[in-house]
């Protein structure tokens, strides 16, 4: 539907042109209506109230415009279902004990950036550490070939000691 393709359009200039066209057609009508009325009724109020009409429907288009571009312009991330290939293609392979963190970025309408904080084995060495990259990397542009630029960080996992703050306070009164 013309709905899912405005939500789901990477490319900003796509909503706009299609929204562009069905509201100059839907103020054509208007205006249309309005003059015609004012002509049949002899009442000029009709001629105000389809203006009045193409206004409000340029304003709802300017609002729908800018929820659905504002995205677009300070970022949008992966979709949900390639989000999940793109989990599901990282931690596919044996080398990959736990995606620490990871971030999906649109450069433009068909490049994806991926960026991933991954933990590896802490004793391996750095060239088998360089190889798995590049096989997480090919594996993930092979379920998603809009990701083009992918950042891949090994790390080492290790679990937060006290994942509880404290909450003990310490009053310290000083005498002069």
């Amino acid at each position: 539907s013309w709905v899912s393709f405005v939500r789901r359009a990477k490319a900003p200039e796509l909503p706009v042109v299609l929204l562009e066209d069905v509201g100059a057609l839907t103020g054509l009508s208007f205006a249309l209506l309005g003059v015609g009325l004012t002509l049949i009724t002899g009442n000029p109020l009709f001629d105000a109230l389809g203006t009045v009409m193409i206004g409000v429907l340029l304003v709802c288009i300017a609002i729908v415009l800018g929820i659905e571009t504002k995205s677009l312009l300070i970022g949008e991330g992966a979709n949900p279902a390639d989000h999940d290939r793109i989990v599901d293609a990282i931690e596919a392979g044996p080398e990959v004990e736990k995606i620490i963190h990871m971030k999906t970025l649109y450069l433009g309408p068909d490049e994806l950036m991926v960026a991933a904080k991954v933990a590896l084995s802490a004793d391996k060495p750095l060239r088998e550490a360089a190889d798995d990259i590049d096989e997480i990397e090919a594996r993930i542009r092979a379920v998603v070939p809009a990701a083009r630029v992918i950042y891949i960080e090994p790390d080492v996992y290790r679990p937060a000691i006290d994942p509880q703050p404290s909450t003990d306070v310490f009053v310290l009164k000083s005498s002069d």
